[in-house]
């Protein structure tokens, strides 16, 4: 393999390993994240829902406090919740407040995970050309191939 082609594969190899798989890994990851927030608005609507339909005005229950360590909590009045609604920022909404809003909030959640899975594909189609490109240097011909048409031609 001559020095410029071997110079075009390094590139190649290098854009997909230093830029397109760590960028893959970066939109995986916030597709996590996505579903998982996903995931906890579906819960906190099923709890809700629960909550509402059993007229439920106080609770008490468990709180993972982290590394699997539990603690008994009581709720008073579990008639209004504080839901994060982006950016850090808290709104205490009634339940049936709450229930309005899970619906648009979840649209957006869809929205996000279907522009993520985009980038994902688009980063996985470049990371497919790449090495396409890195198949067609490695099956290419001798710089004379001239003289092997010249020989496909004769016969």
């Amino acid at each position: 393999m001559d020095e410029g082609r071997r110079k075009d594969m390094e590139l190649l190899e290098e854009i997909i390993d230093k830029g397109l798989k760590q960028k893959l890994v970066q939109a995986i990851a916030s597709r996590d994240k996505i579903f998982e927030e996903q995931n906890e608005l579906s819960d906190l609507r099923k709890n809700l829902e629960t909550l509402e339909k059993n007229g439920v005005n106080s609770l008490k229950t468990m709180v993972n406090l982290g590394s699997e360590v539990y603690m008994q909590a009581e709720v008073p009045d579990t008639r209004h919740i504080f839901m994060d609604v982006g950016l850090g920022f808290y709104v205490e909404f009634t339940r049936q407040e709450a229930l309005d809003y899970i619906p648009k909030r979840e649209e957006l959640v869809k929205k996000q995970l279907e522009e993520v899975t985009k980038v994902i594909a688009q980063i996985k189609g470049r990371i497919k050309l790449a090495h396409h490109q890195i198949q067609q240097i490695l099956n290419l011909p001798d710089e004379n191939t001239s003289s092997h048409r010249q020989r496909a031609f004769q016969y």
